[in-house]
Protein backbone atom coordinates (compact mmCIF):
# COMPACT_ATOMS: atom_id res chain seq x y z
CA UNK A 1 0.00 0.00 0.00
CA UNK A 2 2.98 2.36 0.87
CA UNK A 3 4.62 1.40 -2.69
CA UNK A 4 1.24 2.80 -4.93
CA UNK A 5 0.63 5.55 -2.62
CA UNK A 6 4.27 6.87 -3.59
CA UNK A 7 4.25 5.93 -6.83
CA UNK A 8 0.76 7.41 -7.22
CA UNK A 9 2.21 10.55 -5.80
CA UNK A 10 5.32 10.93 -7.72
CA UNK A 11 3.15 10.22 -11.15
CA UNK A 12 0.81 13.19 -10.18
CA UNK A 13 3.80 15.55 -9.63
CA UNK A 14 5.21 14.58 -12.81
CA UNK A 15 1.88 15.58 -14.38
CA UNK A 16 2.39 19.13 -12.63
CA UNK A 17 -0.55 18.60 -10.40
CA UNK A 18 -0.51 20.75 -7.26
CA UNK A 19 0.65 18.97 -4.23
CA UNK A 20 -2.37 19.01 -1.80
CA UNK A 21 -4.06 17.15 -5.08
CA UNK A 22 -1.55 15.09 -5.56
CA UNK A 23 -1.52 14.16 -1.59
CA UNK A 24 -4.73 13.50 -1.36
CA UNK A 25 -6.23 11.42 -4.40
CA UNK A 26 -2.65 8.98 -3.97
CA UNK A 27 -3.42 7.93 -0.15
CA UNK A 28 -7.22 8.06 -0.60
CA UNK A 29 -6.30 5.64 -3.59
CA UNK A 30 -3.96 3.35 -1.66
CA UNK A 31 -6.26 3.15 1.49
CA UNK A 32 -9.19 2.61 -0.43
CA UNK A 33 -8.01 0.38 -3.45
CA UNK A 34 -5.10 -1.40 -1.90
CA UNK A 35 -5.55 -1.09 1.38
CA UNK A 36 -8.80 -2.37 3.78
CA UNK A 37 -10.12 0.97 4.26
CA UNK A 38 -13.90 1.72 2.69
CA UNK A 39 -14.24 5.05 0.81
CA UNK A 40 -15.85 6.27 3.50
CA UNK A 41 -13.49 5.66 5.82
CA UNK A 42 -10.85 7.18 3.72
CA UNK A 43 -12.92 9.76 3.31
CA UNK A 44 -12.89 10.56 7.04
CA UNK A 45 -9.53 10.00 7.30
CA UNK A 46 -8.81 12.89 5.31
CA UNK A 47 -10.60 15.78 6.88
CA UNK A 48 -10.66 14.30 10.97
CA UNK A 49 -7.36 16.63 11.23
CA UNK A 50 -8.91 19.63 10.18
CA UNK A 51 -11.21 19.80 13.12
CA UNK A 52 -8.82 20.37 15.89
CA UNK A 53 -8.88 23.63 17.94
CA UNK A 54 -5.08 24.19 17.78
CA UNK A 55 -5.32 24.88 14.08
CA UNK A 56 -7.58 27.95 14.17
CA UNK A 57 -4.85 29.89 15.34
CA UNK A 58 -3.41 29.71 11.47
CA UNK A 59 -6.08 31.68 9.95
CA UNK A 60 -6.59 34.65 12.47
CA UNK A 61 -3.12 34.93 12.63
CA UNK A 62 -3.20 35.47 8.76
CA UNK A 63 -6.09 37.50 8.96
CA UNK A 64 -4.57 39.97 11.96
CA UNK A 65 -1.35 40.11 9.93
CA UNK A 66 -3.26 41.29 6.52
CA UNK A 67 -5.24 43.74 8.72
CA UNK A 68 -1.90 45.19 9.69
CA UNK A 69 0.38 45.16 7.52
CA UNK A 70 -2.37 46.54 4.67
CA UNK A 71 -2.35 50.09 5.99
CA UNK A 72 -0.44 52.35 6.95
CA UNK A 73 1.73 50.88 9.46
CA UNK A 74 3.44 48.92 6.24
CA UNK A 75 5.08 52.32 4.65
CA UNK A 76 6.15 53.16 8.72
CA UNK A 77 7.80 50.30 9.08
CA UNK A 78 9.93 50.58 5.72
CA UNK A 79 10.39 54.15 7.13
CA UNK A 80 11.64 53.64 10.31
CA UNK A 81 14.11 50.61 8.47
CA UNK A 82 15.18 53.13 6.32
CA UNK A 83 15.61 55.82 9.03
CA UNK A 84 17.86 53.30 11.19
CA UNK A 85 19.66 51.42 8.16
CA UNK A 86 19.24 53.24 4.72
CA UNK A 87 22.64 55.29 5.27
CA UNK A 88 24.88 51.92 5.22
CA UNK A 89 26.53 49.96 3.01
CA UNK A 90 23.75 47.65 1.29
CA UNK A 91 21.52 49.53 2.77
CA UNK A 92 17.89 49.32 1.10
CA UNK A 93 18.83 45.50 1.19
CA UNK A 94 18.98 45.81 5.22
CA UNK A 95 15.66 47.76 5.17
CA UNK A 96 14.48 44.39 3.29
CA UNK A 97 15.60 41.99 5.66
CA UNK A 98 14.56 44.35 9.18
CA UNK A 99 11.32 44.66 7.32
CA UNK A 100 10.96 40.95 6.73
CA UNK A 101 11.72 40.43 10.22
CA UNK A 102 8.87 42.49 11.77
CA UNK A 103 6.64 41.33 8.46
CA UNK A 104 6.64 37.71 9.41
CA UNK A 105 6.39 38.78 13.28
CA UNK A 106 2.82 40.21 12.11
CA UNK A 107 1.65 37.83 9.58
CA UNK A 108 3.70 34.30 10.29
CA UNK A 109 3.63 33.72 6.81
CA UNK A 110 7.20 33.67 4.39
CA UNK A 111 5.00 34.06 1.29
CA UNK A 112 2.86 36.73 2.57
CA UNK A 113 5.60 38.76 4.06
CA UNK A 114 7.57 38.49 0.40
CA UNK A 115 4.41 39.36 -1.38
CA UNK A 116 3.61 42.32 0.62
CA UNK A 117 7.43 43.48 1.23
CA UNK A 118 8.41 42.95 -2.35
CA UNK A 119 5.96 44.82 -4.00
CA UNK A 120 6.68 48.26 -1.69
CA UNK A 121 10.54 47.85 -1.67
CA UNK A 122 11.73 46.09 -4.64
CA UNK A 123 11.01 49.05 -7.28
CA UNK A 124 11.71 51.34 -4.81
CA UNK A 125 15.72 49.73 -4.48
CA UNK A 126 15.85 49.78 -8.61
CA UNK A 127 14.65 53.31 -8.70
CA UNK A 128 18.00 53.97 -6.09
CA UNK A 129 19.89 52.44 -8.59
CA UNK A 130 20.01 48.71 -7.05
CA UNK A 131 20.10 45.25 -9.48
CA UNK A 132 16.94 43.93 -9.46
CA UNK A 133 18.33 40.61 -9.36
CA UNK A 134 19.62 41.44 -5.70
CA UNK A 135 16.38 43.29 -4.70
CA UNK A 136 14.68 39.94 -5.60
CA UNK A 137 17.55 37.73 -3.54
CA UNK A 138 17.45 40.07 -0.53
CA UNK A 139 13.86 39.56 -0.79
CA UNK A 140 13.19 35.84 -0.94
CA UNK A 141 15.97 34.87 0.70
CA UNK A 142 15.16 37.06 4.24
CA UNK A 143 11.98 35.38 4.25
CA UNK A 144 13.06 32.85 5.59
CA UNK A 145 12.95 34.75 8.98
CA UNK A 146 9.11 34.64 8.64
CA UNK A 147 8.85 30.82 8.97
CA UNK A 148 10.45 31.36 12.45
CA UNK A 149 9.42 34.74 14.47
CA UNK A 150 6.52 34.28 16.17
CA UNK A 151 3.58 33.71 15.28
CA UNK A 152 5.21 31.43 12.59
CA UNK A 153 2.48 29.18 10.89
CA UNK A 154 4.79 26.41 10.40
CA UNK A 155 6.08 25.84 13.66
CA UNK A 156 2.02 25.47 14.47
CA UNK A 157 1.78 22.77 11.99
CA UNK A 158 4.86 21.00 13.31
CA UNK A 159 3.37 21.12 16.98
CA UNK A 160 0.54 19.70 15.63
CA UNK A 161 2.39 16.68 14.13
CA UNK A 162 4.38 16.10 17.09
CA UNK A 163 2.60 17.15 19.97
CA UNK A 164 5.12 19.87 21.31
CA UNK A 165 4.33 22.99 22.92
CA UNK A 166 3.70 25.97 20.74
CA UNK A 167 4.69 28.75 23.25
CA UNK A 168 8.11 26.63 23.43
CA UNK A 169 8.90 26.73 20.14
CA UNK A 170 8.08 29.98 19.66
CA UNK A 171 10.24 31.30 22.74
CA UNK A 172 13.22 28.93 21.09
CA UNK A 173 12.53 30.61 17.73
CA UNK A 174 13.41 34.03 18.46
CA UNK A 175 17.12 33.79 19.11
CA UNK A 176 17.57 31.46 14.95
CA UNK A 177 15.59 34.48 13.90
CA UNK A 178 17.49 37.20 14.79
CA UNK A 179 20.74 35.36 14.18
CA UNK A 180 19.08 35.03 10.75
CA UNK A 181 18.42 38.92 10.42
CA UNK A 182 22.02 39.98 11.45
CA UNK A 183 24.10 37.86 9.54
CA UNK A 184 21.73 38.85 6.21
CA UNK A 185 22.22 42.40 7.35
CA UNK A 186 25.68 41.52 6.75
CA UNK A 187 25.91 40.10 3.97
CA UNK A 188 23.72 43.20 2.59
CA UNK A 189 26.88 45.47 4.15
CA UNK A 190 29.50 43.53 2.56
CA UNK A 191 27.95 42.75 -1.20
CA UNK A 192 27.12 46.36 -1.03
CA UNK A 193 30.64 47.89 -0.34
CA UNK A 194 32.34 45.79 -2.50
CA UNK A 195 29.56 46.74 -5.25
CA UNK A 196 29.33 50.27 -4.31
CA UNK A 197 25.43 49.94 -4.15
CA UNK A 198 24.07 53.96 -3.32
CA UNK A 199 23.23 54.89 -0.24
CA UNK A 200 20.39 56.95 1.30
CA UNK A 201 22.01 60.95 1.99
CA UNK A 202 18.91 61.94 3.30
CA UNK A 203 19.36 62.94 7.18
CA UNK A 204 17.10 62.55 10.01
CA UNK A 205 16.77 64.28 13.17
CA UNK A 206 16.16 62.48 16.63
CA UNK A 207 12.74 64.07 17.29
CA UNK A 208 11.81 62.48 13.55
CA UNK A 209 13.50 59.14 14.06
CA UNK A 210 11.96 58.99 17.45
CA UNK A 211 8.10 59.79 15.94
CA UNK A 212 8.65 57.14 12.99
CA UNK A 213 9.37 54.91 15.91
CA UNK A 214 6.47 55.28 18.07
CA UNK A 215 4.30 55.06 14.57
CA UNK A 216 5.73 51.72 13.93
CA UNK A 217 5.53 50.50 17.55
CA UNK A 218 1.97 48.57 17.42
CA UNK A 219 3.45 46.29 15.02
CA UNK A 220 6.95 45.81 16.82
CA UNK A 221 4.96 44.95 19.83
CA UNK A 222 3.03 42.44 17.90
CA UNK A 223 5.46 39.20 18.67
CA UNK A 224 6.28 40.33 21.73
CA UNK A 225 2.81 40.17 23.21
CA UNK A 226 2.49 36.93 21.47
CA UNK A 227 5.28 35.30 23.14
CA UNK A 228 4.54 36.66 26.36
CA UNK A 229 0.99 35.82 26.57
CA UNK A 230 1.71 31.95 25.42
CA UNK A 231 4.76 31.90 27.81
CA UNK A 232 3.17 33.39 30.68
CA UNK A 233 0.35 30.36 30.25
CA UNK A 234 -2.14 33.64 29.94
CA UNK A 235 -3.59 32.26 26.65
CA UNK A 236 -3.49 28.98 24.44
CA UNK A 237 -2.63 29.57 20.60
CA UNK A 238 -5.63 29.49 19.55
CA UNK A 239 -7.09 32.60 22.36
CA UNK A 240 -4.05 34.59 21.41
CA UNK A 241 -4.32 34.44 18.06
CA UNK A 242 -8.05 36.03 18.37
CA UNK A 243 -6.99 38.40 20.58
CA UNK A 244 -3.98 39.50 17.42
CA UNK A 245 -6.97 40.29 15.07
CA UNK A 246 -8.65 42.29 17.81
CA UNK A 247 -5.52 44.45 18.35
CA UNK A 248 -5.19 44.66 14.56
CA UNK A 249 -8.53 45.93 14.25
CA UNK A 250 -8.15 48.51 17.19
CA UNK A 251 -5.12 49.39 16.08
CA UNK A 252 -6.12 50.40 12.70
CA UNK A 253 -9.50 52.16 13.86
CA UNK A 254 -8.21 54.31 16.56
CA UNK A 255 -4.64 54.60 16.04
CA UNK A 256 -4.17 54.68 12.55
CA UNK A 257 -8.06 55.31 11.51
CA UNK A 258 -7.26 54.01 7.59
CA UNK A 259 -9.48 51.15 8.40
CA UNK A 260 -12.34 50.58 5.59
CA UNK A 261 -14.29 48.52 4.56
CA UNK A 262 -12.49 47.11 1.07
CA UNK A 263 -9.19 46.57 3.35
CA UNK A 264 -11.29 43.99 6.02
CA UNK A 265 -12.50 42.69 2.68
CA UNK A 266 -9.11 41.79 1.32
CA UNK A 267 -8.09 40.27 4.51
CA UNK A 268 -10.89 38.23 4.44
CA UNK A 269 -10.65 36.85 1.33
CA UNK A 270 -6.84 36.18 1.13
CA UNK A 271 -7.15 34.46 4.66
CA UNK A 272 -9.91 32.35 3.40
CA UNK A 273 -7.69 31.57 0.49
CA UNK A 274 -4.36 30.58 2.23
CA UNK A 275 -6.36 28.74 5.13
CA UNK A 276 -7.85 26.90 2.46
CA UNK A 277 -4.48 25.67 0.56
CA UNK A 278 -3.16 24.68 4.26
CA UNK A 279 -5.86 23.23 5.40
CA UNK A 280 -5.99 20.79 2.14
CA UNK A 281 -2.69 19.84 2.78
CA UNK A 282 -3.06 19.46 6.21
CA UNK A 283 -5.84 16.89 5.35
CA UNK A 284 -3.88 15.23 2.72
CA UNK A 285 -1.04 14.72 4.81
CA UNK A 286 -2.55 13.02 7.59
CA UNK A 287 -3.79 10.42 4.94
CA UNK A 288 -0.42 9.72 3.97
CA UNK A 289 0.96 9.94 7.80
CA UNK A 290 -1.62 7.15 8.31
CA UNK A 291 -0.79 5.06 5.67
CA UNK A 292 3.14 5.56 6.80
CA UNK A 293 2.29 4.91 10.24
CA UNK A 294 0.32 1.83 9.45
CA UNK A 295 3.13 0.59 7.09
CA UNK A 296 5.76 1.14 10.38
CA UNK A 297 8.13 3.13 8.04
CA UNK A 298 8.57 6.13 10.63
CA UNK A 299 9.85 3.25 13.54
CA UNK A 300 11.97 1.65 10.23
CA UNK A 301 13.54 4.61 8.94
CA UNK A 302 14.18 5.43 12.81
CA UNK A 303 15.56 1.69 13.57
CA UNK A 304 17.67 1.84 10.49
CA UNK A 305 19.17 5.18 11.16
CA UNK A 306 20.40 4.41 14.87
CA UNK A 307 21.59 0.61 13.32
CA UNK A 308 23.80 2.24 10.29
CA UNK A 309 24.82 6.26 11.25
CA UNK A 310 24.89 5.09 14.85
CA UNK A 311 26.14 8.57 16.25
CA UNK A 312 23.50 11.07 16.83
CA UNK A 313 25.89 14.21 15.00
CA UNK A 314 25.83 11.48 11.75
CA UNK A 315 21.91 11.58 12.13
CA UNK A 316 21.16 15.01 12.48
CA UNK A 317 23.34 15.35 9.61
CA UNK A 318 21.69 12.95 7.89
CA UNK A 319 18.40 14.64 8.68
CA UNK A 320 19.34 18.30 7.61
CA UNK A 321 20.71 16.77 4.46
CA UNK A 322 17.51 15.13 3.33
CA UNK A 323 15.31 18.02 3.98
CA UNK A 324 17.49 20.57 2.55
CA UNK A 325 16.13 18.22 -0.60
CA UNK A 326 12.90 17.75 0.17
CA UNK A 327 12.40 21.29 0.31
CA UNK A 328 13.49 22.01 -2.61
CA UNK A 329 10.46 20.23 -4.42
CA UNK A 330 7.74 20.40 -1.44
CA UNK A 331 6.27 23.39 -0.12
CA UNK A 332 6.86 23.50 3.29
CA UNK A 333 3.74 23.10 4.92
CA UNK A 334 3.47 19.81 3.08
CA UNK A 335 6.72 19.11 3.95
CA UNK A 336 6.61 19.63 7.76
CA UNK A 337 3.65 17.38 7.72
CA UNK A 338 4.99 14.26 6.00
CA UNK A 339 8.44 14.40 6.97
CA UNK A 340 7.20 15.50 10.88
CA UNK A 341 6.31 11.44 11.81
CA UNK A 342 9.37 9.82 10.40
CA UNK A 343 12.06 13.02 11.94
CA UNK A 344 9.82 12.65 15.74
CA UNK A 345 10.90 8.76 15.76
CA UNK A 346 14.10 9.56 14.69
CA UNK A 347 14.45 12.21 17.62
CA UNK A 348 13.28 10.52 20.21
CA UNK A 349 15.39 7.36 18.82
CA UNK A 350 18.23 9.44 19.57
CA UNK A 351 17.36 11.51 22.34
CA UNK A 352 16.94 14.60 20.36
CA UNK A 353 14.53 17.73 21.85
CA UNK A 354 11.87 17.91 19.61
CA UNK A 355 11.53 21.86 20.02
CA UNK A 356 15.05 21.88 18.33
CA UNK A 357 13.70 19.54 16.16
CA UNK A 358 10.62 21.77 14.96
CA UNK A 359 13.70 24.43 14.80
CA UNK A 360 15.88 22.70 12.82
CA UNK A 361 13.18 21.79 10.32
CA UNK A 362 11.46 25.27 10.11
CA UNK A 363 15.35 26.58 9.05
CA UNK A 364 15.92 24.05 6.56
CA UNK A 365 13.08 23.52 4.59
CA UNK A 366 12.03 27.54 4.71
CA UNK A 367 15.39 27.52 2.59
CA UNK A 368 13.86 25.27 0.15
CA UNK A 369 11.78 28.28 -0.34
CA UNK A 370 14.59 30.43 -2.08
CA UNK A 371 15.96 27.34 -3.79
CA UNK A 372 15.49 26.46 -7.34
CA UNK A 373 13.83 24.89 -8.90
CA UNK A 374 10.00 25.08 -6.58
CA UNK A 375 11.08 27.76 -4.60
CA UNK A 376 7.66 29.58 -3.66
CA UNK A 377 9.90 32.84 -2.50
CA UNK A 378 11.71 32.63 -5.12
CA UNK A 379 9.39 33.00 -7.88
CA UNK A 380 7.16 35.65 -6.02
CA UNK A 381 10.12 38.23 -5.54
CA UNK A 382 11.66 37.32 -9.46
CA UNK A 383 8.03 37.92 -10.61
CA UNK A 384 8.24 41.39 -8.67
CA UNK A 385 11.26 42.22 -9.95
CA UNK A 386 11.08 41.02 -13.56
CA UNK A 387 14.35 39.57 -13.19
CA UNK A 388 15.39 36.09 -14.66
CA UNK A 389 15.24 32.88 -11.94
CA UNK A 390 18.51 32.18 -12.85
CA UNK A 391 19.93 35.68 -12.10
CA UNK A 392 18.43 36.40 -8.70
CA UNK A 393 19.89 32.88 -7.93
CA UNK A 394 22.96 33.80 -9.06
CA UNK A 395 22.48 36.65 -6.13
CA UNK A 396 21.63 34.42 -3.43
CA UNK A 397 25.28 32.86 -2.47
CA UNK A 398 25.89 35.33 0.72
CA UNK A 399 22.16 34.25 1.76
CA UNK A 400 22.52 30.83 1.47
CA UNK A 401 25.91 30.58 3.17
CA UNK A 402 24.34 32.64 6.11
CA UNK A 403 21.28 30.30 6.30
CA UNK A 404 23.41 27.16 6.60
CA UNK A 405 25.52 28.51 9.18
CA UNK A 406 22.49 29.40 11.47
CA UNK A 407 21.15 25.40 10.38
CA UNK A 408 24.30 24.08 11.68
CA UNK A 409 24.23 26.27 14.77
CA UNK A 410 20.58 25.23 15.66
CA UNK A 411 21.46 21.78 15.00
CA UNK A 412 24.53 21.28 16.75
CA UNK A 413 24.16 24.12 19.50
CA UNK A 414 21.39 23.14 21.65
CA UNK A 415 22.04 25.66 23.78
CA UNK A 416 20.77 28.45 21.36
CA UNK A 417 17.51 26.98 21.14
CA UNK A 418 17.05 24.84 25.06
CA UNK A 419 17.01 27.10 27.49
Amino acid sequence: MTVQMLIGFIVFLLMAMPVGYSLVISGWAALSVFGPMPSSMAVMKIFQPTQSFPLLAIPFFILSGGLMMSGKLGQKLVGLASMLVGKYHGGLGQVTVVGSTVFGGVSGSAVAEASALGSMLIPWQKREGYPGAFGAAVTSASSVIAGLMPPSIPLILFATVSNTSIASLFVAAVIPALMLAGGMMLACYIVGKKRGFPRLTMKYTGAEVRNTFFTALPALLMPVFIVVLLRAGIATPTEVSIIAVAYALVVSSVIYRDLTADRVMSALVNTVITTGIVMLIIAAANIIAYILTSGGVPQAVAQWAVEYLKHPILIILAINLLMLFIGMFLDLPAAILLLGPTLVSIANAIGLDLVQLGIIMCVNLSIGLFSPPIGTTLFVSSAIARERIGAVVKELGPFYLVAIVVLLLVSFVPALIIY
